[in-house]
């Protein structure tokens, strides 16, 4: 996660990060809420509903997700 995109302040997550979730591993104490699970596949980006960080997946989506 750290690429960027034509989207401003947009979190690049690829298949490697799914299951995503936020806040993500290694966020500094004072930005943690509740883990929050985020469903990347569905529209091809989530919105976390604690702190409004965008995440947008690139690359392949995981062969054999149900």
């Amino acid at each position: 996660m750290a690429e960027t995109t034509d989207k401003p302040h947009a979190i690049i997550v690829t298949a490697k990060d799914l299951p995503l979730h936020c806040p993500p591993p290694g966020a500094p104490l004072w930005a943690r809420h509740p883990r929050v699970f985020l469903d990347v596949l569905k529209t091809g980006e989530a919105l976390c509903p604690y702190c409004s960080a965008h995440y947008v997946l690139t690359g392949e989506r995981p062969k054999g997700h149900h």
